[in-house]
């Protein structure tokens, strides 16, 4: 019987599932675009709305449970970053580099003093103080993948104030990182452990990482890609082009970064004089053949993301006062961050750039659902759906930001 075969074809429930979420981020994207707000605020908005629709109605597809829409979504926002790399050069991001620390260096302090104070202010008397550093950590993150798409959507991310954003980013993935390893000692310190053995150590691999990628790969990759271009097979420069973005991300993630922060950097190697051979032989620049699984792709990670979110936690009134504080606090520390670009660059561009914490902020999260403290977990569920809320309700309001002074931009 192969219809019946067909039937109970394991694969059939997932192309179903894809097929939901491929319809639904382009209605959702469609309807945000009419609304004059960037697209990827209508995909988030249509992954937490399926999230509803599964706990209202459980024969409804869980989306966020879904291994292949995880790991279609983790390649698309690893791709996403790759491209955005690709549109930049390192000595394009040299030149804001010193831009770039300042913003992060800002967007790191004064969020996390910020977050600290409030929650001082919102938790109550006696929690512990390194809960409060924990919620302040969890605010100086930020999500470079969603910025980087809506300036991808208007065209900015060539820009000047674009590479500052990714710069600053990039180098917040890595105070980020110092941040949340302190904190995490902290806590075992407190309840009677160590206090933060080997430190030193992942910022030492994570300045290490990108460090030899800035340097012996940018020297590597011109001889590589020429011996590549003696290939006889045809469409060679797209393979190596994913498979050498996808190699630096896994060594990006061993060194204790985020695999975003490795493809990105694998973008910017890889120089137009670099592929210029394969790209002459097969007429299409690494750009251009990138771009369609950016499409793709990238609707399934913003959609995923927004089916993440608990929404039964973020109407609490324990919660909501909490998230939408943080929040304020969080998107104030983050614009603020902007004018430390200088000069010559619109630091409401930057500054909006910065706000959205999105996954980042969601690994903080996670992290901290795995501490405890004095045999009890660090973070309670009340405080846990708070900070969720309140990196549901920046992811939302950087985008929206960012795609109104970019707009306004281009009508000045």
């Amino acid at each position: 019987m192969p219809f019946l075969s067909l039937m109970h074809d394991p694969l059939a429930g997932t192309l179903m599932l894809l097929a939901l979420l491929w319809l639904s981020a382009k209605v959702g994207g469609e309807l945000a675009l009419r609304l004059k707000l960037p697209a990827v605020t209508g995909e988030l908005a249509v992954g937490l709305a399926l999230t509803v629709l599964h706990r209202s109605w459980m024969a409804f597809p869980d989306v966020a449970a879904s291994p292949a829409t995880e790991l279609l979504g983790g390649l698309g926002v690893v791709v996403l970053m790759f491209a955005v790399g690709l549109e930049s050069t390192v000595p394009q991001m040299l030149k804001v580099g010193l831009a770039s620390l300042r913003v992060a260096l800002i967007g790191v302090v004064l969020p996390m003093a910020a977050g600290v104070a409030g929650a001082w202010l919102l938790l109550p008397q006696g929690s512990p103080f390194v809960l409060d550093l924990f919620i302040g950590a969890c605010l100086c993150a930020t999500s470079i993948g969603i910025s980087a798409q809506v300036l991808r959507e208007k065209g900015a991310s060539h820009s000047v104030a674009g590479r500052i954003i990714v710069g600053a980013a990039v180098v917040d993935d890595v105070l980020g990182l110092l941040v949340l390893v302190a904190v995490s000692g902290l806590v075992g310190s407190a309840s009677g452990g160590s206090a933060g053995p080997n430190l030193a150590w992942p910022l030492t691999l994570a300045l290490g990482f990108l460090a030899i990628a800035f340097t012996l790969g940018r020297l590597a990759t011109p001889h590589l890609f020429r011996l590549a271009n003696r290939f006889r097979s045809e469409q060679v420069l797209l393979p190596l082009g994913l498979g050498f973005a996808f190699l630096l991300a896994w060594l990006g993630n061993l060194a204790g970064l985020a695999s975003i922060v490795g493809a990105y950097a694998a973008g910017l190697i890889l120089e137009p004089a670099h592929i210029e051979d394969l790209e002459r032989r097969e007429r299409r620049t690494l750009e251009e053949l990138v771009h369609p699984l950016v499409t793709v792709l990238s609707p399934l990670f913003f959609v995923l993301m927004g089916a993440k979110v608990d929404p039964s936690a973020l109407f609490k009134p324990s919660t909501l006062g909490i998230a939408v504080v943080l929040a304020m606090l969080g998107v104030a520390g983050k614009f603020v961050a902007g004018y430390g670009s200088g000069k010559g660059t619109r630091a409401a561009v930057v500054g909006w750039g910065m706000v959205p914490r999105g996954e980042v902020g969601l690994i903080f999260v996670a992290t901290g659902a795995q501490l405890h403290l004095n045999g009890a977990p660090l973070l309670s569920a009340d405080v846990q759906a708070g900070i969720i809320g309140a990196l549901l309700l920046t992811t939302v309001a950087g985008p929206v930001g960012l795609g109104w002074v970019l707009r306004g931009r281009k009508q000045a």
